[in-house]
């Protein structure tokens, strides 16, 4: 019997291969020598850019984790006996694998409540408001994500209604971007997140069509103090930094714009769009960025796999499919046929 080969078409948006502007600023960026560890002329531009597509003031470092970008982003925001908040079925409480405690060295995580990926706020503010013990790690910091793990996109308002009680206890707030361009591309503004209190954004490249590559951009001018040795005692501080840091010159534009991070973002919210339009199963969440959550059942899953897709069950039950800026129309109509059959 043979088998038909699996296609990873929309397993994840982090199959597809690096976008044309991202190769060539790498191949631009390979020419010469240049310094280490940050310090290079192609780390500099790119900082600067990112900061023009932010309108803010900010240090910039570079990683080729979100994984990593995260848990040392937490370690500024949280001490080892206290813990972040954040939607229990955030990237940093179900996929990561312990990394925010290990790279914490104990720091909690204590997750919330919230439709489709985004937090409730009267959650959030009864989280709180429980008085500290001894014995529970109490809450230092936020931790938001936007697109949602269900691409979900939160509006300036439900975002700024979330950091206000936050910030008025002190605490520190983190924004896990790592589809960022996809919310920028459904209406998100970029440059309100410095107004809004963000402390440490992770501005994503990988699944935005990059090589691995993550922008974690401190806002806080209060984490600039040792930074480059916190980094590199976390292993995180790149010898030849100028291939993390190349990316960025080929995703933004030079006028401060979010050029093709966006555009080809853009591009993937409208291919969801298209599969939601021929998706013959319910589908459970808003379909806002570039993701699909659909309710189907073990056996038809099984089905669609021996027609050759592969894709996940995800956390909630439901099959997700994600697109990306290399998803193309007829990708979609093969699948939308493959659908059609299983159903």
């Amino acid at each position: 019997m043979t088998q038909t080969a699996p296609r990873y078409d929309f397993a994840s948006d982090n199959v597809a291969g690096a976008m044309p502007e991202v190769m060539e600023a790498l191949i631009a960026a390979n020419a010469g020598t240049a310094s280490g560890y940050g310090t290079d002329h192609v780390s500099l531009a790119a900082a600067d850019r990112i900061r023009a597509a932010l309108d803010a003031d900010a240090q910039m470092r570079f990683t080729a984790s979100g994984t990593a970008a995260n848990a040392f982003a937490l370690t500024l925001l949280a001490a080892p006996h206290e813990a972040v908040l954040a939607h229990e079925h955030a990237h940093i409480c179900t996929d990561e694998t312990g990394a925010p405690g290990f790279f914490g060295q104990g720091v909690g995580l204590i997750g919330l409540p919230g439709a489709a990926g985004r937090i409730e706020l009267s959650a959030l503010e009864a989280a709180l408001a429980r008085p500290e013990v001894s014995y529970n790690q109490p809450a230092n910091a936020l931790s938001l994500t936007t697109a949602t793990e269900y691409g979900t996109v939160y509006s300036q308002a439900h975002l700024e209604s979330l950091i206000a009680p936050v910030k008025a206890k002190g605490y520190g707030v983190h924004l896990d971007g790592a589809r960022l361009a996809n919310a920028v591309a459904a209406g998100f503004d970029l440059k309100s997140i410095a107004k809004m209190g963000v402390d440490i954004l992770v501005m994503g490249g990988t699944k935005a069509g990059s090589t691995p590559t993550e922008a974690v951009v401190f806002l806080n001018p209060d984490h600039a103090r040792r930074l480059d040795a916190r980094l590199k005692h976390a292993g995180q501080l790149i010898s030849k930094g100028r291939y993390l840091a190349a990316p960025w010159l080929g995703l933004l534009a030079e006028d401060g714009g979010s050029g093709p991070w966006a555009a080809r973002a853009a591009h993937a919210n409208a291919m969801a769009q298209k599969l939601a339009a021929l998706m013959p199963f319910p589908i459970r969440h808003p379909v806002e960025a570039n993701g699909i959550f659909v309710e189907m059942d073990e056996p038809t899953l099984e089905r669609l796999r021996g027609e050759g897709w592969f894709v996940y069950r995800f956390l909630d039950g439901t099959v997700r499919f994600m697109c990306s800026w290399a998803t193309t129309p007829e990708m979609v109509e093969d699948l939308g046929a493959a659908l059609k059959r299983v159903a």
